[in-house]
């Protein structure tokens, strides 16, 4: 078990792509992600965006960890990834 204590914010750039919601944003620290879903019966994704908020980008480039925590942000999107194509 590990002794450091990091700020409530690492690792979460980015929203948990595991359960995005439709019609909602899906907010992480810097990136949101949009999934505008539409239909009934056959419904299927119309549009996507991401949007990315600057001053929390700068803000992260500022603190300390960001090295760190890009890399852990990386892996756990490469991670998501992955388990979505199976």
């Amino acid at each position: 078990m590990s002794n450091v204590t990091h700020k409530e914010c690492f690792g979460k750039m980015f929203p948990d792509d595991l359960h995005l919601k439709h019609n909602t944003p899906n907010s992480g620290k810097v990136f949101t992600v949009k999934l505008h879903r539409v239909g009934s019966m056959m419904p299927v994704i119309a549009d996507r965006s991401i949007e990315t908020n600057i001053e929390e980008w700068d803000d992260c480039q500022q603190c300390p960890e960001f090295d760190s925590c890009y890399k852990l942000c990386l892996a756990k999107v490469t991670l998501e990834s992955a388990i979505i194509n199976q």
